[in-house]
């Protein structure tokens, strides 16, 4: 900061629960501390509170140096790191001889040749000595009194008095990295503690610095000598108060090169003296300022740790209230209970508001498996203890050096929070302490090892690391000599031995999000945001496609997120239906069978409809880890969260201008852009003073016909068709007790005493709501009955968990016949015996396939014609099994009891009804659309298929978007997409062609065509792979390829010029990559 126009510096040690130490200069270079923005107080009164001497902080903070007077010279040894800087006198031997003169740089050379020489006293001038200060008191030796006190400043009288003295100390305030503000501190300190010396009537200064520390902090309150010292103990070094935790304490010794073991996380009086004495090494331009935006002083601060926060509050006012109550307690202790005293509501209530009302407390965002994956990946700067984003200036939003394969540069929101909010990089992890770390691999004598290193921003500083795209050879040995390398976020040119590191992948730099843009590198920075913020929008279709163009980060996401069902181990699929897939496999205990459940037709958070289907079939081998389902937005374990689609890039009668989007009806009728929305409404009945509310079907003044679709108790039916304004719970809540009308008492009289007293409170349709009822639950509080309809859903969500155990016991059975025929198959017969269809002899060991055909009764008198061994491990198997199954009945009976359990509902609330409506939404005009480069716009009209312009093929466009939408916006990656993706499509019909030829040899054929495609260098792995295919597997591999060959460019590492040349060729598409269209409505 400045004052005055001049810089001011400032040092701050902030604990993570504790006091604050601020140490900060004044306009005057005096140095003072303050503790919690108290009332600051020069810094020598702290240390001298620390029990520190006057000349122990002198000793501490300046080079003493010892002054030898001979013959009225004043004579110093020779120390040349005393000359670092250009000299300001001549320096001259004792004999008066200059040896070096003023102005000029002494040279370590020179220095070392003048001490070689035998020079070992030089003169001290006296110009320079004038204006010095004493390091030590000076006494008369012959009476023994102090003639100068230390820090005394000399002139020519006081030096003409010490001249008696053969030598005396002098603290040099000139040496390197020294000034003279702890001087300055002192003086300022003397006279405070000359009047609390009157006022105490205390002698010791130390005691009277503590006084004066505890007189700032707690102003007005009477002090004692004693609790003063303890109080500034208290301030930093007891650990009941005052907590620097881990990071504190790693980084304070990394700062200050303190090696304090790191579970002392109190301050240490050698943390103090030495951040004063750094803050004066910065302030003489010797130290280094810290940048508070570099990722090694920015640290993650996770769920766990601000919920212990907040716990540690929770359970300090818990202790008060305990201590509270203690002293209002009798003196009858012996009978108090600890639940006399413990209240657990204030943890309750703390872990409620933390989850509730925090401000960085969010429901998950579900749209798509991406959008839930990159806001688990989000990080804030915002929140409790965080930025204000209204204050938040520049230099905290914007890329820094050390964010470089830790925080993505690209994913930020675009309004107010942009730069505060951000994500982690693709392979970035966090570390214990919660800073970030990248990955990189290890460089040795300009080999790249396969050793792959986590680094924080403070462990890589000063390192040389080489970018990915670096050339290495086959052995793994960079190829040129100098490489392009970054240290300490400046590019340099460095020696391949130099390089210690080098780059884990290219696409280490950006997030998930980002890196699932194909061609990346070829888009605007601002478009690439657009991309990557909208990709998370996208809601899930009624039939997922997975991309043609792509980055190769598809799977992997789909892997990650929740949405698919993976495979716990690997095996043979057993049984595979729409609810559930069993998977028989083998590990070293015997053959297994896991169970998996699939979700459907569950609402999400952003009420888009969850369901989950299988994608293996019975008799699929399976992997450990390998996705067996799919969620919604995927397509056979890819994110499919878009559709590939034919695009003109192309004006087409002003329908597209201003990135508006020209959609072809096609696209309506296959449902290709059609989305399943699910909508939770719900009601409660009360109690209210006139009485209780109902859900009825019998609402007054409502038609007939109005309540058809509702059931019994008033609730409408699954299946349902519903329409704005219809009633999808019927409700009837009682009247105020008034004096009713002659007309009232008249309707009373003709339609009965309840007309009159309830009105309806039904809970309707909104004007914008169209859909099916998809599901129902009731909710009753307990000791109100349990209308039809609740007692229908109970049975069936009963019969539900019924079957489910059902199933799982048959397969626990069959798992257990499995384990004990694998165990008979291995051991040989005691006596003769048939199995299954084959006779076996004693010693012979019986087939598999053979003991799988008998059943669990004959298994039983078989096995005692096996060894007494096997017997028991049969016996052992029999007992797990059983325990298991023990197991399985605990596990439902569970299940039950919490379908049985009564609902909790807030007090007042006597039923509790939600309706879930699913809603089928086509594209219409007016819908949003976006590409994965920013290209975003509005559907404005949606023309017949016929009208679209069309390929010389006749096959006409889906899309066709406005051309002057790509230059401005600099996201040229768009048109390499296209291209590419017509690539494939292209390639895909020549494949096809193959197909609908069926010739004699077309296996062969096919083969040759998919080894051609896989004729360009960096798919040699993939020819090889084509060439170990089986002829049903290529089969199958030919059929996905045959509705468009699918491209992985990760980025920064996509299709070059070379292979872009060599695809279009094999497609048999223009060079130029332009393509002839016909206009749909002229021909």
């Amino acid at each position: 900061s400045t004052v005055a126009n001049k810089l001011v510096y400032t040092a701050q040690i902030i604990p993570d629960r504790g006091s604050w130490l601020y140490f900060e200069y004044d306009a005057k270079d005096v140095l003072y501390v303050r503790i919690n923005k108290r009332r600051k107080v020069p810094v020598t009164m702290l240390f001298r509170a620390l029990g520190y001497k006057k000349q122990d902080i002198i000793k501490l903070f300046y080079p003493i140096q010892t002054i030898h007077v001979k013959k009225d010279k004043f004579l110093t040894e020779f120390n040349p790191n005393d000359f670092m800087d250009r000299i300001e006198y001549d320096i001259k031997d004792e004999k008066g001889k200059i040896v070096h003169q003023a102005g000029k740089r002494l040279t370590k050379k020179k220095a070392e040749q003048l001490i070689k020489d035998g020079l070992k006293w030089i003169e001290y001038p006296v110009e320079i000595l004038l204006n010095r200060y004493l390091a030590n008191p000076i006494i008369d030796k012959e009476s023994g009194e102090v003639l100068f006190d230390s820090l005394t400043l000399l002139d020519e009288s006081k030096l003409a008095k010490i001249k008696e003295q053969k030598s005396f100390d002098i603290a040099n305030d000139l040496a390197n990295g020294v000034d003279a503000a702890i001087i300055n501190s002192f003086a300022q300190d003397g006279e405070t503690l000359k009047l609390l010396k009157q006022s105490e009537n205390i002698d010791d200064e130390n005691d009277l610095a503590a006084i004066r520390i505890y007189k700032v902090m707690r102003p007005g309150e009477p002090v004692v000598k004693d609790a003063a010292k303890a109080f500034v103990n208290d301030l930093f070094f007891n650990p009941e108060r005052y907590d620097l935790t881990k990071v504190g304490r790693m980084k304070m010794n990394h700062k200050l090169g303190l090696e304090v073991p790191e579970y002392v996380t109190v301050l240490t009086n050698e943390d103090i003296i030495k951040t004063a004495k750094y803050l004066i090494k910065v302030k003489n331009g010797k130290g280094h300022i810290d940048d508070r935006d570099h990722l090694g002083n920015r640290r993650i601060r996770s769920i766990g740790e601000l919920l212990a926060n907040e716990l540690h509050l929770g359970l300090a006012k818990m202790q008060k209230a305990i201590r509270d109550k203690f002293t209002s307690l009798n003196a009858d202790l012996d009978k108090v209970m600890p639940y006399d005293l413990i209240n657990p509501k204030m943890i309750t209530t703390t872990i409620i508001e933390f989850f509730t009302g925090g401000q960085l407390s969010q429901f998950m965002d579900q749209t798509n498996p991406l959008s839930e994956v990159t806001h688990k990946r989000r990080l804030s700067a915002l929140g409790e203890g965080g930025l204000v984003k209204e204050r938040a200036g520049f230099e905290v939003r914007d890329v820094h050096a050390t964010h470089y394969g830790r925080i993505c540069p690209v994913e930020t929101p675009e309004g107010q929070n942009i730069g505060l909010i951000n994500t982690l990089s693709t392979y970035a992890k966090v570390n214990e302490l919660g800073f970030v770390e990248a990955p990189y691999k290890k460089v040795v004598n300009g080999k790249v090892t396969n050793e792959v290193v986590y680094l924080t921003a403070t462990q890589e500083e000063g390192l040389f690391i080489a970018p990915a795209s670096t050339k290495v050879d086959a052995k793994g040995n960079i190829v040129e000599e100098f490489v392009e390398a970054r240290q300490d976020g400046e590019t340099i040119l460095a020696r391949r031995e130099e390089v210690q590191l080098i780059d884990l992948c290219s696409g280490m730099v950006v997030g998930v999000a980002a890196s699932l843009i194909p061609f990346l590198e070829h888009d605007d920075a601002n478009r690439a945001l657009m991309g990557s913020n909208m990709q998370r929008q996208a809601v899930p279709l009624l039939t997922a496609s997975a991309p043609i163009v792509g980055t190769g980060m598809e799977q992997i996401i789909a892997r990650d997120a929740w949405e698919a069902v993976k495979a716990r181990r690997g095996g043979v699929v057993e049984k595979v239906d729409n609810k559930s897939i069993f998977i028989l496999g083998e590990d070293d205990k015997g053959p297994f069978i896991d169970h998996y459940t699939m979700e459907k037709n569950l609402r999400t958070n952003q009420n888009t409809n969850y369901i989950q289907h299988p994608i293996v079939k019975k008799g699929d081998i399976v992997k450990a880890g390998q996705i067996i389902a799919d969620g919604p937005s995927m397509d056979q374990g890819e994110l499919a969260i878009g559709k590939n689609a034919l695009i003109a890039f192309m004006p087409w009668n002003g329908y597209n201008y201003e990135d508006a989007i020209v959609v072809s009806e096609r696209i309506i009728r296959e449902d290709t852009f059609t989305s399943v929305h699910i909508y939770e409404k719900e009601i409660e009945a009360r109690e209210l003073k006139d009485g209780i509310e109902e859900i009825t079907k019998d609402i007054p003044n409502v038609k007939e016909e109005d309540v058809a679709h509702l059931d019994e108790s008033g609730i409408a039916k699954i299946g349902t068709h519903i329409k704005p304004g219809m009633i999808l719970v019927g409700k009837v809540s009682p009247k105020g007790e008034v004096k009713p009308t002659p007309e009232e008492r008249l309707l009373r009289a003709i339609f009965g005493e309840k007309a009159g007293h309830v009105v309806n409170k039904s809970l309707y349709a909104t004007a914008s709501l169209e859909g099916v009822v998809v599901d129902v639950k009731i909710f009753t509080k307990k000791g109100y009955e349990k209308d039809d309809r609740a007692i229908k859903s109970y049975d069936k969500e009963k019969m539900a968990l019924e079957k489910e155990h059902h199933d799982r016991l048959l397969m626990m059975d069959r798992e257990e016949m499995l384990r004990v025929c694998a165990l008979l198959s291995k051991a040989p017969l005691n006596s003769d015996q048939k199995i299954g269809d084959k006779n076996y002899k004693k010693g012979q060991t019986a087939d598999i396939s053979e003991l799988e055909k008998i059943n669990r009764f004959t298994l039983t008198t078989l096995i005692k014609a096996y060894s007494k061994e096997i017997q028991k491990e049969y016996d052992d198997l029999k007992n797990h099994f059983q325990n298991e199954k023990k197991k399985l009945k605990a596990e439902h009976d569970e299940k039950l009891e919490i379908l049985e359990k009564d609902d909790i509902l807030p007090s007042g609330v006597i039923k509790l009804v939600k309706v879930y409506i699913a809603t089928k939404r086509k594209l219409k005009v007016g819908d949003k659309m976006a590409g994965r480069h920013g290209n975003k716009g509005i559907v404005s009209t949606i023309v017949p298929e016929v009208d679209m312009p069309y390929l010389p093929n006749g096959k006409s466009v889906d899309i066709a978007l406005n051309p002057l939408g790509v230059p401005s916006r600099m996201n040229i990656g768009q048109i390499l997409e296209s291209h590419l993706g017509l690539i494939g499509l292209r390639l895909g019909d020549q494949i096809q062609e193959i197909f609908d030829r069926k010739q004699k040899d077309f296996l062969k054929e096919l083969r040759a065509k998919m080894l051609e495609i896989c004729s360009i260098p960096r798919l040699a792995s993939e020819k090889e792979f084509i060439k170990s295919l089986s002829d049903e597997e290529l089969l199958n591999y030919a059929r996905d390829w045959s509705k468009g060959v699918k491209f992985a460019t990760p980025v920064f590492e996509g299709v070059n010029i070379e292979e872009f040349s060599k695809l279009f060729e094999m497609a048999k598409i223009d060079m130029d990559g332009k393509t002839e269209l016909y206009d749909g409505r002229t021909g």
